[in-house]
C-alpha cells in the first residue's frame, strides 16, 4: 500500500472517529435531557478504584454542585449519605458485592452541599467480574424521589393531624393511648357558638387557631394536645389526675383562654370547661374520654369556666356543694 493510500485510509478513519464522537455526544445530550426530566441518573462504579462514572449531570446538580466541581468517586458518594442511613445503605451495597443478595437496592437520603436533604431510590448490580471472580464493575440507577416522599409525609400528617390547628386528631390520640399517660382532660369551649353566629365561621376558625397557640404555651412538652373537632379539645397527661400539676395546668389554661381574642372583624370572648379523669389500666380511649366528658358536664351545669376532677372508681361523685367546698371547679379570678 502506497503512502497516499495509507494517508487516505488514515483520514477516513479520522472522519469516521469524528462522526462516531458526534453520534455519541448527540446520544449523551438526548439521554441527559430524558433523564434530567425524570430525576433519573445512571451510574457505573469501578470497584477496585472506586471511580464513579455518571452518565448525566443530575447526580452533582442534585447535591448542589456545578459540573466537574464534585469528584465522582465512591468515597464522595459515601460522605454525602445521610448519617442515619449510611450504615444500612453501605451494608446493602457490600452484601451485593459479596454475593449475599442478587442486586443492590436502597431507599435513602443524601445531603447536598447546602445541607438540603434529598431522597433517592438507588439500584444496581455487578455487570463484570475479574479473572478471579471478584466484582469489577457495578452499574445502576438512582432516581430523585424527594417530592414523592414529601407528599407521602404530607398524607401521613393529614391522617393524624387536625387540618385547621395542626393538633393531633382523634385517630392519632387513639394510637398514642395510653402509652405513659395517666390522665385525660376533655375541654369544651364556652360561648363559642356566639362567635360563629356574630362574627362568622371564618372568625371562629381564626379563634381556634389562636386558642391552640395559647394551649401550647400552657402545656409542658410531654403533654399531648388534640382536637376532636368543633370546639372540643383533649389533653393527655403523663401524671395522675390528683397530681398538683393537673390543677395547676387546668388553671393556667382557663386563665389563658379568659383573655379576649382580637380577631380581624372584632374581639371575641370564650371560656373553657374542662373535665379530668384518671386513665385506668383497662381503659381504651373512648372509655377514658367518656368519664372526662361526664366530668366536664358537671362544670357546664355549675356555671361553666372551670374544671372538675372525676373521682376514682368506687367513690361516689361529689354533689355541687362538695365541689364548691373542695374548689374542684375553678372560676377565673377565684
Amino acid at each position: 500500500m502506497t503512502h497516499e493510500e495509507l494517508q487516505a485510509a488514515y483520514d477516513k478513519l479520522l472522519q469516521e472517529n469524528g462522526r462516531l464522537k458526534r453520534v455519541a455526544e448527540d446520544a449523551r445530550e438526548k439521554l441527559d435531557a430524558a433523564m434530567d426530566g425524570t430525576g433519573l441518573c445512571i451510574w457505573q462504579n469501578h470497584v477496585p478504584t472506586g471511580k464513579l462514572i455518571i452518565f448525566n449531570r443530575r447526580w452533582g446538580a442534585m447535591l448542589g454542585y456545578q459540573p466537574k466541581e464534585l469528584s465522582a468517586h465512591f468515597d464522595v458518594w459515601r460522605e454525602h449519605l445521610h448519617p442515619e442511613d449510611r450504615e444500612q445503605v453501605l451494608q446493602a451495597f457490600f452484601d451485593h458485592l459479596s454475593g449475599k443478595s442478587p442486586f443492590y437496592q436502597a431507599m435513602h437520603r443524601m445531603i447536598a452541599k447546602d445541607g438540603k436533604v434529598t431522597w433517592v431510590l438507588d439500584r444496581g448490580r455487578v455487570v463484570e467480574w475479574d479473572k478471579e471472580g471478584k466484582p469489577l464493575r457495578v452499574m445502576g440507577t438512582h432516581i430523585d424521589i424527594t417530592h414523592e416522599k414529601e407528599y407521602e409525609q404530607q398524607l401521613a400528617q393529614l391522617a393524624h393531624r387536625d387540618p385547621l390547628t395542626g393538633l393531633l386528631n382523634r385517630t392519632a390520640l387513639q394510637r398514642q393511648f395510653p402509652q405513659a399517660f395517666e390522665a385525660i382532660c376533655f375541654i369544651d369551649l364556652d360561648d363559642f357558638k356566639q362567635v360563629n353566629d356574630n362574627l362568622g365561621h371564618r372568625a371562629g376558625d381564626e379563634l381556634l387557631i389562636a386558642l391552640t397557640r395559647r394551649l401550647k404555651t400552657c402545656c409542658e412538652e410531654e403533654v399531648r394536645i388534640g382536637r376532636l373537632g368543633g370546639d372540643e379539645f383533649v389533653l393527655l397527661l403523663p401524671w395522675h389526675s390528683e397530681d398538683p400539676r393537673t390543677h395547676h395546668l387546668a388553671r393556667r389554661c382557663i386563665d389563658a383562654i379568659s383573655t379576649p381574642f382580637e380577631l380581624p372583624n372584632g374581639d371575641a370572648a370564650v371560656g373553657l370547661s374542662m373535665g379530668i379523669a384518671a386513665i385506668r389500666p383497662q381503659d381504651d380511649f373512648s372509655t377514658a374520654l367518656a368519664r372526662a366528658d361526664q366530668a366536664m358536664y358537671r362544670v357546664k351545669r355549675s356555671g361553666k369556666r372551670g374544671f372538675y376532677v372525676s373521682q376514682p372508681s368506687g367513690q361516689p361523685l361529689l354533689d355541687q356543694a362538695q365541689v364548691n367546698e373542695r374548689g374542684l371547679v375553678h372560676q377565673p379570678g377565684v
